[in-house]
């Protein structure tokens, strides 16, 4: 009698589990269909004022500043670009799966009004104001991921915190030991797989919205943790500008989809649930990093 409640207990945990586990169902529409039925109201502008042009000899790299999540370091940066602190130097390290930084080789540079010092801003206090759009699936890193205002994100509901993830393309302020040694003089770009162990431990920024082939395909640095070894190994760095301050004809007009939106949901869902003749087996999960952020280029007109 025992023996056979045992069975019938063991019996109904695998039905619940058998549940649980259905099979994920494949999304009838595609990230393309998604995007070709999307509206103008759907994608938004980039910010000029928070957009930076990394211009290298090969081309120009488009990174789009979060203020909301690091406001400032965003001011900071901003101030070490208009003193054209960055003009002239180099990219310094470029590891394989991992970052490409660019800094003062030499350590020499001085700056004018920016600040030397300042306290990092691994999270931000977030109240109602922080546009947030939740992401339903499970993360390693977080109890809470999304998108704020097109930025993959983490939130902390308890501690009452957000902040920027590590995600490809993320734009970073490289740092010391010391919470403070991050002053945005030097700056990195991930270039690989998410490496979300950082998330909270150095202040993320924004992120490249167009351009990651340029860092990507650099050489990679022959020292430890990919920092090259002698300065003709360096990519010299033309210039880096605000879009705000150059004339409209000399911006790049990009849009982003927004992330606040009934379109940015179904595209989500559509990566999730992956459908089409290749797929057999859709994950019915998607990972923060994975989530696709299009951008696109527009018609040249004035901001």
């Amino acid at each position: 009698m025992r023996m056979s409640r045992m069975m019938c207990l063991v019996a109904a945990v695998c039905a619940s589990f058998s549940v649980q586990a259905a099979t994920p169902v494949k999304s009838a529409v595609s990230m393309s269909d998604v995007l070709k039925a999307s509206s103008a109201t759907d994608w938004r502008a980039l910010n000029p004022d928070n957009t930076l042009y990394l211009e290298l000899e090969k081309g120009r790299v488009v990174m789009e500043l979060a203020p909301d999540f690091a406001p400032h370091h965003v001011e900071n940066i901003k101030k070490l670009v208009r003193e054209s602190y960055f003009d002239g130097l180099a990219i310094v390290r470029a590891q394989d799966n991992y970052v490409v930084q660019w800094a003062d080789p030499d350590e020499k540079r001085e700056v004018n009004t920016a600040k030397r010092k300042l306290d990092g801003e691994f999270t931000v206090k977030y109240n109602a104001t922080l546009p947030f759009t939740r992401l339903a699936d499970v993360d390693g890193y977080a109890p809470q991921v999304g998108h704020s205002n097109g930025f993959a994100a983490g939130r902390d509901p308890k501690a009452g915190t957000a902040w920027l993830a590590h995600c490809y393309g993320a734009l970073g302020v490289a740092r010391g030991n010391e919470n403070n040694s991050g002053d945005g003089t030097s700056l990195y770009v991930v270039t690989g797989h998410a490496p979300r162990q950082l998330d909270r431990n150095i202040t993320v920024v924004g992120r490249v919205m167009q351009g990651m082939e340029l860092l990507t395909s650099l050489p990679r640095g022959t020292g430890a943790l990919g920092f090259y070894e002698k300065p003709e190994q360096h990519t010299r760095i033309v210039a880096i500008k605000v879009a705000a301050d150059l004339p409209a004809a000399e911006r790049s007009q990009l849009e982003i989809i927004r992330t606040d939106t009934p379109t940015f949901q179904k595209l989500v869902a559509a990566q999730r649930n992956r459908g089409g003749d290749w797929y057999k087996v859709p994950a019915g999960h998607i990972d923060l990093c994975n989530v696709p952020l299009p951008v696109r280029a527009v018609s040249n007109k004035a901001q």
